[in-house]
């Protein structure tokens, strides 16, 4: 069911239909009213760009810690990168309601499997691979989860990073932005990375502050603060959130017109 037997047969047992939306009976859909059910069209607290890269020994995800209410900067600690287990990290730009419940999904799932201790452990290709079919599952539905994920790990040794967006569109990439990201930054990192593949964790850094600093003169629902995740052969390591250094010196030329 897995792709190269990576996960026990139990982990992600639930079938993604059990997710909402509920029937127009539950007790738990809000949403109903004289029997129509009314579905989001627009998510309301949100995040914004999430970039990845791969380095020589591992691969590191980033996102600011902003949470914006439309055009209102209204969350400035909601950090948008966890750890999934010790050889997965996960970056979630979108909705930061739907990114919750499906961080609890996991979470239990997660859960559910230690408790098998049965020697298996979710490898990144399969929890990518799982996504992909969860937001194509609630896209069918006409009833998406707004995220786009990013999904980052080792798996046999080897880097792995992919995206999987809100309809069920998935890619692999050694470098990945999405959102304004992948206007903004992604020349930036894409630039780099072709020219030097094996890029060290140190200079991946930098080049994620620097595609950042971009992002937050460019992009008004992007934010100074960020949390990095990376995810090498020894384990998993989130950051606590870091700002970067920003100049708005220029701002002093900038000239309104009548």
């Amino acid at each position: 069911m897995f792709s190269q037997g990576s996960c026990s047969s139990s982990i992600f047992r639930k079938d993604v239909d059990n997710m909402m939306p509920f029937d127009e009976n539950s007790s738990w859909n809000f949403a109903a009213e004289d029997g129509i059910f009314k579905r989001t069209t627009n998510p309301i607290i949100t995040g914004a760009s999430v970039l990845g890269v791969v380095f020589d020994k591992g691969v590191m995800i980033c996102a600011d810690t902003l949470g914006s209410f439309g055009s209102m900067a209204r969350f400035m600690n909601t950090p948008r990168v966890k750890k999934v287990n010790d050889q997965i990290i996960l970056g979630a730009g979108g909705d930061v309601a739907d990114f919750q419940y499906m961080s609890g999904v996991i979470e239990q799932q997660i859960i559910d499997e230690e408790c098998l201790n049965d020697g298996f452990n979710l490898k990144p290709r399969s929890l990518h691979c799982w996504l992909t079919r969860a937001m194509y599952n609630r896209r069918s539905k006409l009833d998406p989860l707004w995220n786009v994920y990013v999904v980052g790990g080792i798996q046999d040794g080897v880097p792995f990073l992919g995206l999987v967006d809100k309809i069920g569109t998935a890619f692999e990439a050694p470098s990945i932005a999405t959102g304004y990201g992948s206007y903004l930054a992604q020349p930036l990192l894409r630039t780099r990375v072709e020219s030097n593949s094996s890029l060290s964790e140190e200079e991946a850094l930098t080049l994620m502050k620097q595609c950042i600093k971009v992002l937050y003169y460019r992009d008004a629902r992007s934010f100074p603060k960020f949390t990095v995740g990376v995810v090498t052969k020894e384990g998993v390591k989130i950051s606590d959130p870091v700002e970067i250094d920003s100049d708005w010196y220029v701002a002093r030329l900038v000239k309104g017109g009548c």
